[in-house]
């Protein structure tokens, strides 16, 4: 029993914020031929979201947004989970830093209106 409740707290926080990972909607973007599928992507604005990027490029590159605050890189034939959100609507420009002028691409924050 006293082993138990050692790790009664560690188990006690993942338990509760397995639900809060579980809820973060995911939208993903491909990589081929320096160009990002789809070149717009809309999420919903006010919560946080999950971009999910496959490379298929045999080189890597490396997701950059100055608007997102976020840059991370995509290792060839791999894929990277990017956080970004909340965010206020509105566009969000992105790109490839190893290939700026093909890789662009904007995500589109959009009011998400309650069904009535």
């Amino acid at each position: 029993m006293d082993r138990l409740m050692r790790h009664f707290p560690a188990f006690g926080l993942w338990l509760f914020a397995a639900p809060i990972w579980a809820e973060v909607p995911a939208f993903e973007l491909v990589l081929k031929d320096h160009l990002f599928y789809p070149a717009k992507v809309e999420v919903p604005s006010g919560q946080k979201v999950r971009l999910i990027i496959h490379n298929q490029d045999d080189t890597p590159e490396e997701f950059d947004s100055f608007d997102l605050n976020r840059e991370k890189v995509v290792f060839p034939q791999r894929k990277a989970t990017i956080y970004i959100g909340p965010l206020k609507p509105g566009t969000y420009e992105f790109f490839g830093e190893f290939n700026p002028h093909t890789a662009r691409g904007e995500v589109i924050a959009v009011e998400v209106k309650d069904a009535d």
